[in-house]
């Protein structure tokens, strides 16, 4: 499915492919809540990173943010893009994994298919305040779920070719 996304006041503009377009992953990590999150946590999408098309580069800023590990602290690889002029998360990119991009969902144009279900992760990190919404049998997960964006997609039947 191609994508098109911007931030809220437009100066950056991107398009992109991807296969996993439906937005099912709720990420309530401390980085994505606090960088992207409206309701208490983010959502991310798959995307090809070889079909990311921007304009309005000079817009773009990175953010990477550091990560407690066994008492130390490092920088992640993880580049979360937002737009300098208002601020918006755009998508995140890590060069461990150099075919995919991540956009947030919340940053997508084009309209996107309804999940049938929510996958809740980084639960440890939720803060209080924030509630986690869905359905009963959503599932749930203190760290990261067993599956990839790719793998819930195809066992849901809902890859795009």
């Amino acid at each position: 499915m191609q994508l098109e996304g911007s931030c809220h006041c437009g100066s950056v503009k991107f398009s992109v492919r991807s296969a996993q377009p439906v937005p099912f992953m709720r990420c309530y990590c401390t980085i994505c809540r606090k960088t992207a999150g409206g309701g208490g946590f983010a959502i991310n999408l798959g995307a090809d990173f070889g079909t990311l098309k921007v304009t309005g580069r000079r817009y773009l800023r990175v953010y990477r943010a550091l990560i407690e590990r066994d008492g130390n602290t490092e920088e992640s690889t993880g580049q979360r893009h937002f737009c300098v002029r208002c601020g918006s998360a755009l998508w995140l990119y890590d060069p461990t994994w150099p075919d995919l991009v991540h956009p947030h969902a919340s940053a997508i144009d084009t309209p996107l298919p309804q999940p049938p279900s929510h996958v809740h992760l980084m639960l440890g990190s939720k803060p209080a305040w924030v509630p986690v919404e869905g359905l009963p049998g959503d599932p749930r997960y203190d760290e990261y779920p067993p599956m990839s964006l790719a793998e819930w997609h195809a066992q849901h039947g809902l890859t795009s070719p």
